[in-house]
């Protein structure tokens, strides 16, 4: 704390005196000697006060409440409705410190640069600003220049966060299931990432190669010659922000067909590239004189692999099953916290939810309300998501409330739908399968490999005569491990189902489907002959005297 004491003074000053001074101790900042603190004079704890005090902290802390503002897993929603009014504007640089800057990045002056620069900017935020310039071919263009002293600025924040959230996890018990250390980092990571204009022309370029035969999508293009880490060269959107009047007073047809570009392009991101704009507000999404939808400002992304892309697809789909069950085996496989869950309970609290979803298809759901539900009963069971969920949360509830906002009656769910129906398809493609056959044979081999190991060391404690205290966590390895193998196995007859119909398809490539048909029977065999052997040996002879 020595390096950074005044700033832990500010810190323990601003949320002392706007209500929060109960939490000082926890955060770890009451064993500063910080002097007389000001009387909170009736001053109450409340999430408008909250905001303020974020507010004055300046930059780091406004972008963390942000964050949280997308966490109904970790805070009540009084207070995440609250953190989403933060606002990241800032007083412009001085002209005279941009100039500097963009002669220091460039190797000289705006003027001989561009052909032209503006110097009264379009817009100002916390980390920089932009500028309106054109090439000397008469491209327009943007110039975001960042902030003079914003990175020494945010990495002292960071490493204070980083220290009080360690602080916290030892000291407040309510945050005892929570891995808020992970929550900063990984926070600290994201900002970081949103400081080096070299990350954010990566990620514009990624996602104009996602879009590139898109023609509803309008991802500006990078200009590298005039690019660096503290200065942005991208081409000009030009057009009405989607929220603006101009845009919600045409005609309904046009406003729908907006919306559904927009929502298809969200869904387009989540299951098909998995690499996600996290925060498309209305004043990022420009409509363009075509009817095109322009998208800026990349600096903040998400990512989900693969597997994660799967889970989320089959989970929007298990909604129209009404099914506690799965909803709950669901939830619990998202969860990134080990903490010990209540499965009884966390069904009853998912049984009276679904009810109101009964006999209903995803296309006749509300998406952001059902997001918002499962996460309150989340945040009660104390379970955690991975940071890349809950950032697709916020970009969620965004466009489903963008697309209300043009269209009253547009349904986010119904766009959604068919892109997560075939991501839940698709791992019973002819590429898939082989891989998982081949899978489900491993893990059957390594669960009858596994298994009479582990039985054979509880029978010698037993014929040494020690007494053996069973504990249910003790156990749950081993149930984990049965339940999926035992998955697997279903699964594998499941995908066994499918062999006729995808070899009719195949049929015309008879190599290809000897190879696929091979695979399948080596697979199978090796499966079969593991568990074969596991059950050989339960049936020794000697097994069964000293079980009797």
């Amino acid at each position: 704390m020595a390096n950074h004491f005044e700033r832990y003074a500010e810190v323990a000053e601003i949320l002392i005196r706007h209500g929060f001074g109960s939490i000082a101790p926890l955060l770890g900042l009451g064993q500063l000697h910080l002097g007389p603190m000001p009387l909170r004079a009736g001053t109450r704890a409340t999430p408008d006060r909250l905001v303020v005090a974020l507010e004055e902290l300046g930059p780091t802390f406004i972008k963390l409440g942000q964050l949280l503002s997308t966490r109904p897993d970790i805070l009540p929603r009084q207070y995440t409705t609250a953190l989403a009014r933060l606002q990241d504007d800032a007083p412009p640089v001085a002209t005279d410190h941009v100039r500097t800057i963009l002669e220091q990045e460039l190797g000289a002056s705006p003027d001989v640069v561009f052909n032209t620069f503006d110097d009264v900017p379009l817009a100002s935020a916390s980390i920089g600003q932009a500028h309106a310039a054109t090439l000397h071919d008469g491209t327009s263009v943007v110039v975001k220049v960042r902030r003079p002293g914003v990175v020494a600025q945010v990495q002292e924040d960071l490493e204070i966060l980083q220290n009080l959230a360690h602080q916290a996890s030892r000291n407040w018990a309510a945050l005892a299931d929570y891995n808020v250390e992970a929550v900063v980092s990984t926070f600290a990571e994201t900002l970081r990432a949103e400081l080096d204009y070299l990350v954010e022309g990566r990620n514009a370029e990624r996602f104009a190669r996602n879009f590139a035969h898109d023609t509803g999508i309008h991802i500006p293009k990078i200009y590298w010659s005039t690019t660096t880490s503290r200065v942005l060269t991208m081409e000009r959107i030009y057009g009405q922000r989607i929220d603006d009047k101009e845009v919600t007073s045409l005609p309904l047809a046009d406003r729908d067909r907006l919306a559904t570009t927009a929502a298809r392009a969200a869904a387009k991101m989540i299951f098909e590239d998995g690499f996600f704009h996290a925060d498309p507000h209305p004043g990022n999404l420009f409509v363009e004189s075509t009817g095109r939808i322009g998208l800026i400002d990349f600096g903040m992304v998400g990512e989900l692999d693969e597997q994660l892309r799967k889970r989320l697809g089959k989970l929007l789909l298990d909604f129209s099953r009404n099914d506690p069950d799965r909803i709950s085996r669901a939830l619990l496989g998202l969860a990134i916290n080990r903490t010990a869950t209540d499965r009884q309970r966390l069904r009853q609290d998912v049984a009276p939810f679904m009810q109101q979803y009964q006999g209903r298809s995803l296309g006749e759901i509300r998406i952001a309300p059902l997001i918002t539900e499962i996460l309150t009963i989340l945040r009660t069971h104390h379970i955690q998501l991975p940071s890349g969920i809950a950032m697709l949360t916020k970009m969620v509830i965004m466009t489903e409330g963008m697309g209300v906002g043009l269209n009253p009656d547009f349904n986010l769910g119904e766009v959604l739908k068919p892109y997560a129906g075939r991501l839940a398809l698709e791992q019973f493609s002819p590429q898939k399968l082989p891989g998982l056959l081949k899978q489900l044979g491993l893990d059957a081999a390594d669960f009858g490999a596994d298994m009479p190991e582990r039985l054979e060391r509880m029978l010698q404690q037993l014929d040494d005569g020690v007494e053996v205290h069973l504990r249910a966590e003790e156990l749950a390895p081993l149930v984990a491990r049965a339940e999926l193998i035992g998955n697997r196995l279903v699964a594998g007859l499941i995908l066994a189902a499918f062999i006729r119909g995808i070899g009719e398809l195949t049929a015309a490539d008879r190599r290809h489907l000897q190879n696929w048909q091979n695979t399948l029977l080596a697979t199978g065999v090796g499966a079969l002959g593991a568990m074969g052997g596991y059950l050989a040996w339960t049936s020794r002879p000697g097994l069964r005297s000293r079980r009797q």
